[in-house]
């Protein structure tokens, strides 16, 4: 009977760990935390090996810095260098001065050239020295000839491990390279061909050499819409060029055009998901924050944009004070304002958030901007009539005022016109004149549509109810 409750339980939390099978649950993390408790390095060992580096990560990240010191500590030279990649930035450096140099050293050896860069060029100079400190000459000359070139430029994006041949080598001999090579990426994708003078001319994908005879010239088999790019190109760029030509890998290339470095789909679409995790936390105004800032870091991000708030705030009250006389003798109007005001900023924000992510997928251009711009223009034209209907019938049911419902009917209409267009025309200009729309647009557009919004239903009512 014991034995078939004990079976029970088992079961149970089998089925509640498959819940959520890409995350830690609260039974893992408690055994894990219980090993750090007692010292038994075997069973946190034992419990730890069946995880993903990145989940490993996770782990770190959700307990405190107590806890966290100790579990590294303990775990020791299991330590593995993708944990290291999969960390946030916010606690990457404090695990690094945790780690015994020894620990460090080998975690660092195990990472491509790309994932070492990536790991410390955020670092202060003491812990980059740290790292780099860990790395074999050839290694260490290669990290910092990559750190050598522009901040968010494909020179940093790259790994400089490439699988390369001659223009005039056969499938035989590609695959007889590959096999007696001492070392080869661990994840690669194409053979890249090369003249004498490291020029690319193409590349062939695993899957054609594996299938093709010994006896067939590579260069009959390379792919077509062959792209390389150079150091020094936005990495935005190459992963937009990556996702709008379902690329796999491409070479990188020199001021002299000659292969340096290999970029692979991993981490261009690691480019795009940070570009998309910038802007939504841009359009917020939270800066680049993350779980793992501390207070005041937190609070240097983000108060900068409520400052912001508050003047555009500031700015409308101005607004609402020219119409004093008129508001205290309705005072309907101090109840009704705030619809008119968040119905603008709600569909302001809608058409705005439809602009940023079009300009960062590039798909609004010169083109198209103006048919977007009135499409948009229609949308809040539309909706401002379909709840001018409705909110001219609450203010004659609500305050018994033909009148009134009129007004609010009229400043609905104006400002949810008013709200696409800024939602769609200030991140454009914004992007014209070289400012991040994601940044900035927010608070122009909140700022629009509390002005025009009150300036309207206010004005009118003065016009009309007076």
């Amino acid at each position: 009977m014991v034995e078939e409750d004990t079976q029970v339980e088992h079961e149970a939390d089998i089925e509640e760990d498959e819940e959520d099978g890409y995350s830690l649950s609260s039974k893992q993390l408690t055994a894990i935390l219980y090993a750090v408790d007692t010292g038994d390095r075997d069973k946190l060992v034992e419990l730890m090996e069946p995880l993903h580096a990145a989940d490993i990560a996770d782990l770190l990240e959700q307990v405190n810095a107590f806890d966290r010191r100790r579990l590294i500590l303990l775990y020791g030279a299991e330590f593995d260098g993708e944990i290291l990649s999969e960390l946030d930035e916010g606690i990457r450096e404090e695990v690094i001065h945790v780690l015994r140099p020894e620990v460090l050293a080998e975690a660092v050896r195990e990472l491509d050239s790309d994932d070492v860069v990536d790991l410390v060029e955020d670092l202060e100079d003491d812990a980059q020295e740290a790292i780099l400190s860990t790395l074999e000459d050839a290694d260490r000359v290669a990290v910092e000839q990559s750190l050598s070139y522009p901040e968010f430029s494909a020179g940093r994006l790259m790994q400089r491990e490439v699988v390369m041949g001659p223009e005039h080598w056969t499938v035989g001999q590609a695959i007889d390279f590959m096999r007696g090579a001492e070392e080869l990426p661990e994840d690669f994708y194409h053979m890249v061909l090369i003249d004498p003078k490291m020029h690319p001319i193409g590349h062939v994908t695993l899957g054609k050499i594996l299938g093709a005879p010994r006896s067939q010239p590579l260069k009959e088999l390379l792919e077509p819409g062959f792209r390389t790019f150079h150091v020094e190109e936005s990495e935005s760029d190459v992963a937009y060029a990556f996702n709008q030509y379902h690329m796999i890998s491409a070479p990188v290339v020199d001021e002299d055009e000659r292969v340096v470095g290999v970029i692979t789909i991993d981490d261009a679409m690691n480019v795009l998901d940070e570009e998309h995790e910038e802007d939504i936390m841009r359009l917020a105004g939270v800066g680049e924050g993350s779980l793992a800032d501390r207070v005041y870091e937190t609070v240097k991000q983000r108060i900068p944009w409520l400052g912001v708030n508050l003047v555009t705030a500031i700015l409308a009250s101005l607004v609402i004070a020219q119409f004093e006389d008129t508001i205290s003798q309705f005072v309907a109007l101090a109840v009704l304002m705030p619809i008119v005001a968040s119905m603008g900023g709600n569909a302001g924000t809608q058409a705005l958030t439809v602009a940023v992510r079009a300009i960062a997928t590039r798909d609004l251009t010169g083109a198209n901007v103006w048919r977007v711009i009135r499409r948009e223009v229609l949308v809040g034209l539309a909706n401002g009539i379909v709840f001018a209907i409705l909110m001219a019938i609450v203010g004659m049911v609500w305050f018994g005022s033909p009148a009134l419902g009129g007004v609010i009917a009229a400043a609905m209409v104006i400002n949810l016109v008013v709200a696409g267009l800024a939602g769609i025309g200030i991140p454009v200009v914004l992007e014209r004149i070289g400012v991040d729309p994601a940044l900035a647009s927010g608070a122009f557009v909140t700022t629009v549509t509390d002005v025009v919004g009150f300036f309207a239903f206010l004005g009118l009512a003065g016009i009309i109810l007076l």
